[in-house]
């Protein structure tokens, strides 16, 4: 047959131009790396003929998914869901190197070059194999790579079975590329008859410290959840502090409940969740004045295994009210303490907790529905929209202001994006499926794998299916306020899709840094054998 992408130095060109596409998220090469993408595929002589199965999907903010099918034969169902994402992160961080950052090749050959000026971890890689470098190399345009060369095979007729091909973008920040590709999933396996074995993704493995030499294949994905606090105090000029309670004491006092605090690690078999960290924490002055800030606000990352979400909701509500009750103690304390030395009266204040969705429902009660709808409108209404989670921080914002007679508050709400976790260690295909290649790896070229339930990169593979109770998602949706108003995550098709996940990708380090890099002799020999043979095993009776 004639060889596209399915030698290795096909493979390696091929990735070379994909990483030449600067496709930053929301940049306008995110776009065009999609119609290259598509491009590509069509010069393959299965799409000329078949030309309505290779696609530009729209996801309806101006950017495109692709999907590319290649039907094994009419009556043939089981099919393979190759999932890849094609944005990447920004490339300020390559300092001097910025303008060679999607120039894999020339990069890499200036890196090797003045390897001794580089971190110690990574002359350790280089003393050890041969890496590429350059944005996106390992994070995921090899992933991408490895999917368009198993297509091309799949148009030679290797397998006993079809393969769709999934890749989209926006991953990097709010996954509104797979969103927006879940009910196109639903559609075409109606329109073409296909029954979805497994969705395979080709993530990068995640190592945690520099000489860590371990493989992992992962049955699952991390879930990931955006916990705000809004914070309300009490204005005063900074002549009179105690008369007044200041929001940066308050979030502070929130983000010392919430940082790194162990009680939010969930725990499957030996793996543990990384405890939750701010995101953001900071006062909503715009401008410098006398007057002590009166609202602040603090986001968290918060990872999540199979934990109910309502029950997690509740931690996240007693959380804040211990807050709450050691920012009241500490400025009664501090007042009386002054009261003590001044001889004037001290002040003390109580902070309630309150939930976005109880905060919407004071509202109401405050100044009736029509106002409160009113509020929210005008904030949807600007004319120009910005990131998700400012936009959440203004909403929340202006109807606090609504409820400002109820005294000082915390407001407990959740800001996009919300990945659900998702684990497949235990369905029967996988677990069929996965001891077989495993012994492949070992056997065929002497790598040993460790199986991993949770890729902790967080992923795309959160949207193939929802392992939750729909009513236990009831509290994170009501305390949402982007829910339905430009973010939301299909859930009835998530249900409907169900499919089981596997993540087998290349060895990598060191994404969404300047030092990215690819470890080039499994990228481009063992790993397209360990995916054909994955493949196989996963069409297979």
């Amino acid at each position: 047959m004639t060889e596209k992408w399915t030698s290795s130095e096909g493979m390696r060109q091929l990735l070379g131009e994909l990483i030449a596409i600067p496709s930053v998220t929301g940049s306008p090469a995110e776009v065009e790396l999609a119609k290259t993408v598509v491009e590509k595929l069509q010069e393959l002589p299965y799409f000329q003929a078949h030309p309505d199965q290779t696609t530009l999907h729209p996801t309806g903010d101006g950017r495109f998914f692709v999907t590319a099918l290649v039907k094994k034969a009419p009556e043939t169902r089981k099919t393979v869901v190759l999932v890849s994402h094609f944005d990447v992160v920004d490339v300020q961080d390559f300092g001097e190197w910025k303008g060679q950052a999607f120039a894999a090749e020339a990069l890499t050959k200036q890196f090797y070059a003045q390897k001794d000026s580089l971190p110690a971890p990574v002359q350790l890689d280089m003393a050890n194999g041969e890496w590429l470098f350059g944005r996106g190399s390992m994070d995921m345009k090899c992933g991408l790579t490895m999917h368009m060369a198993l297509i091309e095979r799949a148009c030679h007729g290797e397998f006993e079975g079809n393969l769709l091909l999934l890749t989209v973008p926006d991953e990097e920040v709010n996954s509104v590329g797979m969103r927006a590709a879940v009910p196109k999933l639903l559609e075409l396996a109606e329109t073409y008859g296909l029954d979805y074995q497994v969705v395979l993704n080709s993530e990068p493995m995640f190592n945690t410290e520099p000489g860590d030499d371990r493989k992992f294949v992962y049955t699952g994905s991390i879930g990931k959840i955006l916990p705000g606090f809004f914070c309300v105090g009490k204005e005063t000029h900074v002549g009179e502090p105690l008369s007044g309670l200041n929001a940066n004491l308050m979030t502070s006092f929130v983000t010392c409940e919430m940082e790194l605090a162990t009680e939010f690690c969930q725990r499957y078999g030996n793996e543990v969740t990384p405890p939750p960290t701010a995101l953001v924490q900071k006062d909503l002055k715009t401008e410098y004045n006398v007057q002590v800030s009166h609202r602040g606000v603090a986001l968290y990352n918060l990872f999540v295994l199979n934990q109910p979400l309502d029950e997690l909701v509740q931690t996240l509500r007693q959380t804040a009210e211990r807050a709450a009750e050691k920012i009241a103690a500490q400025h009664a304390a501090r007042s009386r303490a002054y009261a003590e030395v001044t001889g004037t009266e001290a002040h003390a204040f109580t902070v309630q907790v309150l939930t976005f969705a109880e905060l919407i429902e004071q509202a109401v009660r405050l100044h009736g529905r029509e106002r409160v709808e009113a509020v929210q409108a005008r904030v949807f209404g600007r004319e120009q929209r910005t990131d998700d989670r400012t936009a959440t921080i203004e909403l929340v914002d202006a109807i606090a202001e609504l409820c400002r007679s109820a005294g000082p508050m915390i407001v407990l709400f959740f800001a996009p994006p919300f990945y659900p976790a998702v684990n497949a260690s235990e369905h029967p295909r996988i677990q069929r499926v996965l001891p077989e290649l495993l012994s492949f790896a070992q056997r065929e070229y002497g790598v040993e794998f460790e199986t991993i339930n949770y890729f902790a990169g967080i992923s795309d593979l959160s949207y193939v299916g929802l392992q939750y109770p729909m009513e236990s998602l009831a509290g994170l949706v009501a305390n949402m306020p982007l829910w339905e108003r430009g973010y939301t995550l299909p859930l009835p098709e998530l249900q409907a899709l169900d499919v089981p996940v596997l993540n087998l990708g290349p060895i990598g380090r060191d994404a969404h840094k300047w030092t990215e890099r690819l470890e080039t002799e499994f990228a481009f020999e063992t790993l397209p054998a360990l995916l054909r043979q994955t493949v196989h095993l996963l069409l297979q009776e």
